[in-house]
């Protein structure tokens, strides 16, 4: 059986859990990071150096980052309506995921810290002003790109793409913005709204920021 390693409040180890969903997986999961078992001990560090979570563990197999954990799991399933086979819609899918891991999440980095977290070396004015800017930048390139598709992130199929970003962007939602302002985008209420459509997102989405 999959064994996964990390926390559910994580929003990585959620992107694996939701895969695992959508993929009638059965696995088992450790409760590893924060609060639970350190990832900086030896035995951690064995299976990741850079010991953060998720890690998941197929037989012999051990494999570290959320996104190449989801990709591998689609294709070990030959789920090609997650990922697919074909070169061009394969490589769509995989530049929304690689934009999600890079630029969306390093734009809500700091907002992120200081309103969510509270985090007392996050509360300078400025910079949480300018990261909650920055974030909510970037779900607006997203709703651009769902008024496109009218549907998903790579067009009317759902797709690992929307499992990554369908979660970054509920985080978005549920950040307290408030004082900030948070823009009105119907895409992303529509998108929100089809996402709710899948067990996966009901079990791994709303109840966690």
């Amino acid at each position: 059986m999959l064994k996964i390693l990390g926390k559910a409040s994580s929003i990585n180890v959620r992107k694996v859990l939701w895969t695992c969903t959508e993929l009638a997986l059965e696995f088992e999961r450790e409760d590893w990071g924060s609060g639970f078992a350190a990832t900086d001990s030896a035995e951690f560090l064995a299976l990741n150096p850079n010991a953060m979570v998720p890690v998941l563990i197929d037989g012999d197999f051990v494999l570290w980052e959320s996104n190449s954990i989801c990709r591998y799991l689609a294709a070990r399933e030959q789920r090609e309506d997650l990922l697919p086979a074909l070169a061009r819609e394969r490589a769509q899918v995989e530049q929304w995921m690689d934009w999600q891991a890079g630029e969306f999440n390093n734009a809500w980095r700091y907002a992120f810290m200081g309103l969510v977290r509270r985090s007392p070396a996050h509360q300078d004015p400025a910079l949480l002003a300018s990261g909650v800017a920055g974030w909510s930048r970037h779900v607006e390139i997203l709703a651009q790109r769902l008024a496109c598709t009218g549907a998903f992130v790579c067009g009317e199929q759902f797709t690992l793409a929307d499992v990554v970003l369908g979660l970054s962007v509920q985080r978005w939602l549920q950040a307290p913005l408030e004082p900030y302002g948070r823009p009105q985008l119907p895409a992303i209420e529509a998108y929100c709204r089809r996402l709710a459509d899948r067990p996966g997102f009901a079990l791994y989405g709303p109840a966690y920021v």
